[in-house]
């Protein structure tokens, strides 16, 4: 067996609930309508090519990525388009989203739904980043980030390394464990993809030492693949970050301010790798994708492959109902996901899960000062100072922050967890990199 290896700055081990771990994939039916948002990935929204009254087909372009950082969106189900509007998203806020009234479930010619594994890839490396890009397949770890970007090598750099995101370190969540577990195949075939696709002759599959029928499963598998490898990791919260993997699995830092290919590490989540797969190998584009529904109270905590446009209630009801002590729901895991105020809101292809906390779970304790004890710092993965850079935020002190590298911040909550004064240090950080993200770009133009 390996020596379990992990990043070495900072980190915590909260709970890790994983209440849904033994329940399988369970494919949840179309809704009567789905709200499809026109940007769900890190980027430019997409723009739409349908129009009130159009019928469309699940697995038809509705709208388009147009720019370099944006990618395509295809209709979920089939139907007639109700409207292009305003839905609420995650944030609260109103987006662009293309509304589809479902009758029945035709798909898109060319789609092959047929579960048959088809484990060698015909196409070339373009080919492979062309069909991905129409696919409109994105980072389904959380970032959203389009895929056929990071699997286009910029000019003078080069990729040594695929690394592979099986970590899943969110309390709560499951559904990357459970297609670990269900999917091994389609993962493996689609990490080779992706490999080939980049040029590069070594992948590496870090999963943390609490999934070991995730790591026997891919590590089986593995054997019959020339150059992936399987390595479990300690646990440890923020592992799936991909600064701290690439860390934990092949020992090299990512500079401050730049990408992983800087270090020629190129990173994908395993869901990623299965919608990979699906693209390449079965021409059908990211519709759908697996959703841990969780909580204490929640009655039936599931796992559940949901067409993207979904309403958030339906989930829910799909679990079991809403619990009654339910307090907050929240969009992603505990640490870093962030609550809900209407469950209405559509499933994206950014939605890793939804949480129901009651009151004794979601309340935050009464702010006192801060005591000098330094728990943030030894906690902070990126080896940042999250109290000075959250009181130089109250202060509206921006430039400060900039100095302090308050950018290098992935917002992972280390800091707001192990606090025992209770101060929301990492509210002040994210109104402090909102600020001085808008001060850079304004440097820019």
């Amino acid at each position: 067996m390996h020596q379990l290896k992990t990043f070495v700055i900072g980190g915590v081990h909260p709970p890790e609930k994983k209440l849904a771990e033994k329940q399988p994939i369970v494919r949840l039916d179309p809704p009567k309508t789905v709200s499809i948002l026109l940007s769900q990935h890190l980027g430019a929204p997409a723009v739409p090519v349908v129009a009130k009254g159009d019928k469309v087909l699940a697995g038809q372009i509705i709208a388009r990525g147009e720019s370099f950082i944006s990618a395509n969106i295809h209709s979920s189900v089939s139907g007639t388009v109700a409207k292009v509007d305003g839905v609420p998203d995650t944030s609260g806020y109103r987006k662009q989203a293309i509304i589809i009234n479902v009758e029945g479930d035709e798909w898109a010619e060319g789609v092959d739904r047929d579960e048959a594994f088809v484990r060698d890839c015909q196409m070339s490396p373009e080919e492979i980043v062309s069909r991905v890009k129409d696919c409109g397949v994105v980072g389904l770890g959380g970032a959203t980030f389009p895929s056929h970007v990071k699997l286009k090598v910029p000019k003078g750099k080069k990729a040594e390394y695929l690394i592979i995101n099986g970590v899943e370190c969110e309390p709560c969540l499951t559904a990357d464990h459970r297609l670990m577990l269900e999917k091994g195949n389609e993962i493996m075939a689609g990490i080779s993809i992706q490999m080939k696709a980049l040029g590069v002759g070594r992948a590496i599959i870090g999963i943390e030492n609490n999934k070991p029928d995730a790591i026997n499963n891919l590590s089986e598998i593995a054997r019959e693949y020339e150059g992936i490898e399987v390595q479990p990791l300690k646990v440890k919260y923020p592992q799936g970050a991909e600064k701290q993997l690439i860390k934990a699995v092949v020992g090299r830092e990512v500079p401050s301010g730049k990408l992983p290919i800087e270090v020629g590490c190129v990173v994908h989540n395993v869901g990623t790798a299965f919608a990979v797969y699906e693209a390449v190998q079965k021409n059908k584009p990211l519709v759908e994708r697996v959703v841990t529904v969780s909580g204490d109270s929640v009655r039936k905590p599931s796992n559940f492959m949901v067409r993207i446009g979904t309403p958030v209630s339906e989930l829910i009801e799909a679990a079991g109902g809403l619990p009654e002590d339910t307090s907050k729901v929240v969009n992603g895991g505990p640490m870093m996901g962030k609550a809900l105020n209407d469950i209405s809101v559509p499933v994206t292809k950014g939605t890793s899960g939804i949480l129901a906390f009651p009151g004794s779970e979601s309340r935050r304790p009464a702010e006192q000062n801060c005591i000098r004890c330094a728990r943030c710092l030894t906690v902070c993965p990126m080896g940042l100072e999250p109290y000075l850079l959250s009181a130089l935020a109250e202060k509206q002190r921006f430039e400060d922050c900039e100095m302090e590298r308050i950018m290098d911040c992935m917002e992972c909550g280390s800091c707001l967890y192990i606090c025992p004064s209770g101060k929301p240090l990492l509210d002040y950080i994210r109104v402090g990199k909102n600020r001085v993200g808008i001060m850079i770009r304004e440097r820019s133009h």
